[in-house]
């Protein structure tokens, strides 16, 4: 099976965040990626799309789209916050089994720290010591284990800017710890923002790259984030993920480097956004995927 490209509610400006609420109804947003040509969709935040998965099924199916994962924060530093995480997991991963979606996509519980969401994009090394790293290893581990258990499902992990797994030196700490059953989730719009190159990661990881997020940074938007201390917020606001092809991740190389190693998976589209631009969503959906289809997918 060749890449397939899919889209997500976060392009829509669809988020888990507290305090960022919808614009958009959920048939609209499923109308409008099917309309742009996706086949594929992420769940979003538990709740937005319907959680009955009969109703879910009857949605999808009448727009040809395919439920394939779900993005599921938890807070993996935090002990007396990781059993809701758990059950989290597993009320998603549930929902998933029934529709024959494929991936959990696990992450920390990105944009709750106050330090890290006023840092993103301009860290290096670890917010973490190695003693810390063996705690949220262990945490991912046992997760990914019950959800195998319980629901079938396999786990990638999603590095994620504002979030205790951000840097490349983070995730190099974090997945040298982990089972090789969890696979990662590269995000090459967060990769490149928390200053790796996508490449340089798909050389490093090869075959654990099982996920994939289709996502640009633009480096002139990320330089001057970084030069006015913008927190998370204020650079997606300022538009530091740009439209496919308008920022410095080479989508070609990274899409021919993971074919040549086997990957036969999805792509998923994201392009966070914060935006008052009701048009903008259905727009770029449209010309990121015409720009992949341009390059051959």
């Amino acid at each position: 099976m060749s890449i397939q490209i899919a889209s997500a509610p976060v392009s829509w400006g669809i988020y888990e965040f507290e305090g960022i609420e919808p614009r958009f109804t959920y048939s609209t947003v499923l109308d409008q990626i099917a309309e742009a040509g996706y086949s594929g969709i992420e769940l979003g935040p538990y709740g937005y799309l319907p959680t009955e998965p009969g109703a879910l099924r009857r949605e999808l199916e009448a727009r040809n789209l395919r439920l394939l994962s779900a993005f599921v924060p938890v807070p993996l530093t935090d002990d007396r916050a990781y059993d809701v995480g758990v059950q989290e997991s597993l009320k998603v991963g549930r929902l998933l089994a029934e529709l024959g979606a494929m991936y959990i996509v696990l992450a920390d519980d990105n944009g709750k720290v106050p330090e890290l969401v006023a840092r993103a994009g301009q860290r290096t090394g670890s917010a973490l010591a190695d003693d810390a790293w063996d705690a949220v290893a262990e945490r991912v581990n046992r997760i990914a284990e019950r959800l195998r258990a319980e629901t079938g499902l396999s786990v990638v992990f999603h590095h994620h800017c504002a979030g205790y797994v951000e840097t490349p030196d983070e995730t190099r700490a974090l997945f040298s710890r982990l089972d090789d059953a969890v696979g990662l989730c590269l995000d090459t719009g967060h990769w490149h923002y928390a200053g790796g190159d996508a490449l340089a990661c798909i050389a490093e990881y090869g075959a654990r790259i099982r996920h994939l997020h289709l996502k640009d940074c633009d480096p002139n938007i990320a330089r001057a984030c970084r030069a006015e201390g913008k927190d998370y917020f204020q650079a997606v606001e300022a538009g530091v993920f740009c439209p496919l092809g308008h920022g410095e991740v080479d989508f070609a190389g990274v899409l021919r480097a993971l074919t040549e190693r086997g990957y036969s998976g999805w792509a998923v589209v994201e392009q966070d956004i914060l935006t008052d631009d009701d048009s903008a969503p259905l727009r770029y959906a449209r010309a990121n995927r015409d720009y992949l289809r341009q390059l051959g997918y």
